[in-house]
């Protein structure tokens, strides 16, 4: 075999791709980058005071939910805002961000509403306790509040022992904020430890919720010159002219709740992995890797916002290496399977909802759906790999008669003087060859394979001409 000019200018070619191509990546990430960080500034221009800032809370709440809501609550209290109303609708969410967000809400220097709106929406499980914190709580007419106890990210019931332990720590947490905020503290513990749930008109019927509004102008129109609880005391707050401000989430903020599903968070690990065991199979591409990387990357967002598990995170790891495996050391498939078995066991126990404390609802957990359609890819990869390596093989064995020993004695012709270097053809194939120093071989003329040493041969010159048979 020989190495030549015009395969190294493609070696080369090659090289500059997969930098040029490592460049665009890093391009695009860096101006992504950049205007997350101007979305950013720009949602955190100041602007003039006696405004009211109507925050969403809308979907699960999660630890990026309990960073807008600390982020608009500084930003307000920044500009002197009158007043601040948080409209809710969720499902609930983790147990640590509505801590945090409680926390938040109690410390608050300006006014804080909360508003479970519009109609149809609720404010349940962990809702209830963002709604419960606030120095006002209001409530549009067709809604609901509470069904707070709390369950496993499953969605079942924890253990007797640990499940009481839990409930009476958050039961605590719901009579503390009904103490403060001069709510009806049994009602709201019911919501917890017989997961009741009240209507709008039960809510205020029974203390939980000040007023019902139609809608945020009725809001507004019922909350002039009331007196609203703050960390500082109860402040006074004037509707009458205020300037509505929607504060929404920074891009920043919008593209870390996307990363905050265990569906992305799982296909992103995965199509790392993939992208690494493609890059490993065909080195030198540069794109597969890139994206491997970056796929891993935006993983390692997305566990920093979900209760993940390291036993899932090994397991998906395994994976990735045991299909890099059967790659490299071929074990008719036996490899791959056990990666791609791998692979759905790290899908299944990626997110740590055994332990149940952290969840309130829904449930954190990879979809069986995507589990089987990654598995299903999974194992077509193993079996083309699997496929690929044995016609590889069949190939192989079809030009195993040039081996080391087969190649000593036969007869070759020069392809390229040899002075001392130079190229001969023996078996159709082209070898680089070499002759005793000082002596020169012409092109077209035979010689002899003395020796072998890698994929150069020695040779001398041949007095008889090649036989026919072996030309």
């Amino acid at each position: 075999m020989s190495f030549d000019g015009n395969e190294r200018n493609r070696a080369t070619g090659t090289r500059k791709r997969c930098v040029l191509r490592a460049a665009w990546v890093v391009a695009i990430l860096s101006g992504l980058l950049l205007w997350a960080l101007i979305d950013t500034r720009v949602a955190a221009d100041g602007h003039a005071s006696n405004e009211v800032f109507v925050v969403e809370l809308d979907g699960t709440i999660t630890l990026v939910t309990e960073r807008f809501i600390s982020r608009a609550l500084d930003e307000a209290e920044d500009d002197g805002a009158e007043l601040v109303v948080i409209r809710i609708d969720t499902p609930g969410g983790t147990l640590d961000a509505t801590r945090d967000i409680v926390t938040r809400l109690l410390a608050a220097e300006v006014p804080v509403v909360s508003y479970v709106a519009p109609d149809g929406a609720r404010a349940a499980s962990a809702g209830t306790f963002v709604t419960a914190a606030a120095g006002l709580a209001a409530m549009a007419p067709t809604t609901n509040i509470g069904a707070a106890a709390v369950i496993t990210g499953e969605g079942e019931d924890l253990p007797e022992t640990l499940g009481k332990k839990v409930t009476e720590d958050t039961a605590a947490l719901i009579r503390s904020i009904a103490e403060l905020r001069g709510r009806n503290s049994d009602a709201l513990e019911a919501t917890i430890r017989d997961a009741l749930a009240y209507t709008a008109s039960e809510a205020v019927e029974l203390g939980v919720v000040d007023l019902i509004a139609v809608d945020l102008p009725d809001l507004l129109a019922q909350l002039d010159g009331r007196e609203i609880s703050t960390a500082s005391g109860s402040l006074r707050v004037s509707t009458s002219d205020l300037t509505v401000r929607e504060l929404r989430q920074s891009f920043v903020e919008r593209f870390l709740g996307f990363l905050a599903d265990p569906n992305i968070a799982f296909l992103l690990l995965s199509l790392g992995g993939l992208g690494l065991v493609v890059e490993i199979w065909s080195p030198g591409l540069g794109i597969p890797g890139a994206l491997g990387v970056g796929f891993l990357i935006l993983a390692y967002a997305s566990f920093g916002v979900l209760p993940f598990s390291w036993a899932g995170v090994a397991l998906i790891a395994l994976a990735v290496a045991l299909i890099a495996g059967e790659m490299h050391a071929p074990g008719g498939g036996i490899l791959g399977v056990a990666g791609v078995i791998a692979l759905i066991l790290g899908g299944l126990f990626l997110f740590d909802s055994g332990g149940g404390v952290d969840v309130f609802d829904p449930s954190v957990k990879v979809s069986l759906w995507l589990l089987a359609v990654v598995g299903a890819a999974a194992g077509a990869l193993v079996g083309w790999l699997a496929w690929e390596m044995r016609r590889s093989a069949s190939e192989l064995a079809y030009v195993s008669g040039t081996s080391h020993e087969a190649l000593i004695g036969q007869a070759a012709v020069v392809t390229r003087a040899l002075d001392p270097s130079g190229e001969v053809l023996v078996a159709g194939e082209h070898w680089q060859a070499n002759v005793t120093e000082g002596v020169v071989v012409d092109s077209g003329a035979s010689v002899v394979i003395r020796t072998v040493d890698g994929l150069r041969l020695g040779v001398e010159p041949r007095d008889e001409p090649i036989p026919d048979d072996q030309a």
